[in-house]
Parts: structure tokens; C-alpha cells; sequence
């Protein structure tokens, strides 16, 4: 009893650790994305996105290399991904009433998301056909190779180059202010450098506090790591983006927090996953595991999307939809966990 406690007080202040470091990556990025003058839905799609996706980057690297996990990672990732799709703008839309939203986010930041969620799930399914390692019909596995790992990544560079091609006609059309930035002489641009490496490093430590505790808790409970990775960890990583989108959204900046949500999730499927596989040459996916969870990941970005185009904003009773969905979700891993229903776990 006394070791559980002592996980417990570790995931509690790890998820603290994680939210400090988010509030100071916040801070941070909003400041260098100002300084080098860029556009807002850059800022929210690229620059503050991969900087609050961090944490789920670190609890891939982390669960491979040091805990030998490759599942916790992903299902961490997976479970981030829906935490941002459903809970964040539901807050989000709950508190301002109304989230506008572009169309440029809408008709290529979305859809391009979507193409994620697909090309990862891909992934998954060439690690099983081409490397299987076990085959029954409850448990289908398969190594996912580097080779596979750069197929997602290279999509993740064609959508770099594609928001490269929206800050270049960003400046162009809004001329010199938006080259030359903000007064230079008016920031401390090394000081606010610092503040983001000491974000990043404060992350990776509780990070691995997280991991530590969600392997501890799967032990103890005898249930599935994945099942603590797509719900604790999963929940605590995502403090930093749920930090940064709420922020803006009260500032009535509905597309960037939307762009940061979508842009984090863009990431964490096309970058987060396969950097773990790179580092570590190779690692076993579960497909039977990720299958569902990426159909549940899909189904729901396929909502969010109907949602931003009809009104062109996400509005309060859609946040609530949205909310609600992410409540079924948690009951549906509960009902998993205790063998009420068997589509994830068999």
C-alpha cells in the first residue's frame, strides 16, 4: 500500500511538473513566434503545437527506450489525440460560447489531420503484414520497422513545407512589418530561449515520472499498460495543450487554438510515434489494440470537422457534444478494463 501511494504522490506531481512546464513553453513560444514575426495560424499549428506536444514526444522515446514499451507510448499518443480533439475545444467552446474558425484551418489543417490519423493507422497495418510476429485471431502483432516509421514522418515534412508556402505568402502579402517582427530591442530573445529549454527539460523529467507510474499502476491492477497510457498519461501530457488552447480561446482567438490542437495532433501521430521506432530500430505493435482506437480517433475528427464547417465555428452546445463523447469514451476503457466489453482488450 505504501509503494502505491508513492505512485499515486509521483503521477500527482508529475502532472503538476508537466502543467509548469507547459505554462513556461507557453510563454516562451507565444514570445519567439512574435519576435520572428509569424503568422498566427503558424503559431498555433506548428510553433505552439509541437512545442505543448513535448510531452507526448518525450513518453514515447521514454517508454521504448528505458521501460521497453513501445504500447504505453502509443497509446499515450492516441490517447492525447482524442483528449485534445474532444475535451480541449469542448472546454474551449464552452467557456467562450463561440470558436471561430477559418476556412484555410478548416478545408487544409483539418482535413490534412484527418489524412494523419489514416496514413499512422496504415502504419500500423504494413508493421503487421509485412513483419507479423503473432497472429490469432484476439492477438494480431507486427514490428514496425524504420522504413515504416518514415513513411508518416515524410508526411509530416510535406505538411512543413506546405504551412512553409502559407508563411511565405503571409508575408508577401502583409509586406515589411511581417519580415522585420516586433522591436527587437524590446525583448530579451536569449532569456526567453532559456525559458524553453528549461521547459523542455522540466517536461521530460515529469514525463518519465508518468510513465513510471502508469507501468507501476499496470502491475498493480494486472491490467494492460496501454489502458494507464491512454488515460493518465495520456490526460497529463496534454496539460500543456489544454493550457495553451483554453488561453487563447479566452482571448477570442478561436483558430489559433483550434490551429493548436489540430497542429499538436498532426504531430504527435506523424512525428511522436515513428521517432520512438527510429531510435530504437524497431518495435511491436499491437494492431488488434490500435485498430479500434484509431477508428474511434478517426470517427471523431470526421465529427469535429462537420462541426467547424457548418456554422464555421465551434459553438457551446457542440463542446458540450463533444464532451459528453469524451465521458463515453473513459466509461468504454473502464467497461474494457473490467472485462464488461472486449473490443480493445480480448
Amino acid at each position: 500500500m505504501g509503494e502505491f501511494l508513492l505512485y499515486i504522490g509521483i503521477i500527482l506531481i508529475s502532472t503538476w511538473a508537466v502543467w509548469k512546464g507547459g505554462s513556461l513553453l507557453e510563454e516562451s513560444s507565444e514570445k519567439l513566434s512574435d519576435f520572428y514575426r509569424l503568422p498566427p495560424l503558424i503559431q498555433g499549428t506548428i510553433i505552439t503545437a509541437v512545442g505543448s506536444s513535448f510531452p507526448e514526444l518525450a513518453a514515447t522515446i521514454l517508454s521504448t527506450l528505458l521501460h521497453g514499451k513501445f504500447d504505453l507510448g502509443v497509446s499515450a499518443i492516441v490517447g492525447s489525440a482524442i483528449f485534445n480533439i474532444l475535451v480541449i475545444p469542448g472546454i474551449s467552446a464552452v467557456l467562450v460560447k463561440r470558436m471561430p474558425a477559418d476556412l484555410s484551418l478548416i478545408y487544409k489543417d483539418t482535413q490534412y489531420y484527418i489524412i494523419s490519423v489514416f496514413i499512422l493507422f496504415i502504419s500500423f497495418a504494413l508493421a503487421y503484414i509485412y513483419y507479423p510476429i503473432v497472429v490469432t485471431p484476439n492477438n494480431m502483432e507486427g514490428t514496425m520497422t524504420r522504413w515504416i516509421a518514415i513513411i508518416p514522418i515524410a508526411f509530416y515534412g510535406l505538411y512543413l513545407f506546405i504551412q512553409g508556402m502559407e508563411t511565405r505568402d503571409y508575408r508577401r502579402d502583409h509586406g515589411k512589418r511581417a519580415v522585420l517582427g516586433v522591436d527587437k530591442k524590446s525583448v530579451n530573445i536569449r532569456k526567453d530561449w532559456i525559458k524553453l529549454i528549461i521547459s523542455l527539460v522540466l517536461i521530460v523529467a515529469s514525463v518519465e515520472g508518468l510513465v513510471s507510474g502508469a507501468i507501476f499502476l499496470g502491475e498493480f491492477f494486472n491490467t494492460p499498460d496501454f489502458i494507464w497510457g491512454i488515460t493518465i498519461v495520456a490526460g497529463a501530457t496534454s496539460i500543456p495543450d489544454a493550457v495553451v488552447s483554453v488561453k487563447i480561446a479566452r482571448k477570442f482567438k478561436g483558430s489559433i487554438s483550434l490551429g493548436n490542437v489540430i497542429g499538436s495532433n498532426i504531430f504527435d501521430l506523424l512525428v511522436a510515434v515513428p521517432v520512438g521506432v527510429l531510435i530504437a530500430g524497431s518495435a511491436v505493435v499491437n494492431f488488434t489494440v490500435a485498430a479500434p482506437l484509431m477508428l474511434f480517433l478517426g470517427i471523431i475528427t470526421i465529427i469535429m470537422f462537420i462541426f467547424l464547417r457548418t456554422n464555421l465555428a465551434l459553438v457551446k452546445w457542440e463542446g458540450i457534444v463533444l464532451l459528453i463523447i469524451y465521458v463515453l469514451f473513459v466509461v468504454w476503457m473502464i467497461f474494457e478494463t473490467l472485462g464488461i466489453t472486449s473490443i480493445v482488450i480480448k
